[in-house]
């Protein structure tokens, strides 16, 4: 037989610690009481429904990714803005977080040849700031409904070296595609100085050492160097997509 138990009635002066109030219902963590806070599932709800009709009149799309923290004037900065640039004279919508950096460029490649350009940008009390170069744009205060928005935007996956933002992002769609959540969509790795490293640790550790992926799991995603060998695999990939579904 089941015991139950009873909560009881919080005292003046008692705090709530779940993290599904602090954290989950109410990121600013104020103390609104129980009744409000329940009505920010509602407002999370709205998050959902802004995005996905935002996306749903974005055909051909193409996600960045990377650093917040990159310069203008670093090499990476200028490839995703030349790789965005070509994608959108090619019909794609340019999707990134909004904010500066890597996500910055790619918005900045869009713009300069009049293509779509979208930022799905978050509210943070420093750092990221929504860039100038988006014609159309999202804030969100909640990250995982930010994050749902970005791992399903999109028919291409760009990224460039980052921080644990991009690695999360990264870790999600591989994960996606590996449990087959989601069809294989291309997922483009942009510079070898950086992803060369992690991708030796897939394979010594991970697929050799302890066995804890398939050596199938390594073609999920595809390493370039260049603008031009990112376009020739989009191009080849996309293409390859389009006739599967016509079929």
């Amino acid at each position: 037989m089941f015991a139950k138990y009873k909560r009881g009635k919080k005292k003046k002066g008692d705090s709530d610690s779940s993290r599904v109030v602090k954290e989950l219902l109410d990121p600013r963590c104020s103390d609104n009481g129980d009744a409000v806070q329940s009505w920010r599932v509602f407002r999370i709800m709205s998050e959902f429904v802004q995005g996905f009709e935002l996306l749903r009149e974005h055909g051909l799309a193409a996600t960045f990714w990377g650093s917040a923290r990159t310069n203008p004037n670093d090499k990476y900065y200028k490839d995703a803005e030349e790789l965005a640039s070509k994608l959108a004279k090619k019909g794609y919508s340019i999707i990134s977080g909004g904010g500066p950096g890597i996500m910055e460029a790619s918005n900045v490649g869009a713009y300069k040849v009049g293509g779509k350009s979208v930022g799905l940008n978050i509210q943070l009390p420093f750092e990221q700031k929504l860039n100038p170069y988006t014609t159309e744009s999202l804030s969100f205060e909640f990250f995982f409904s930010r994050k749902v928005m970005l791992t399903f935007a999109s028919e291409v996956y760009v990224y460039f070296p980052g921080g644990f933002g991009t690695l999360d992002e990264f870790f999600e769609i591989v994960t996606l595609i590996q449990t087959k959540k989601i069809e294989p969509i291309p997922v483009l790795l942009f510079g070898k100085d950086y992803w060369e490293p992690l991708i030796r640790f897939f394979e010594k550790d991970l697929l050799k050492k302890h066995q804890t992926i398939s050596p199938e799991d390594l073609e999920i995603f595809h390493l370039v160097d260049s603008v031009d060998e990112a376009m020739k695999y989009i191009n080849k990939e996309v293409k390859k997509i389009k006739s599967v579904k016509q079929l």
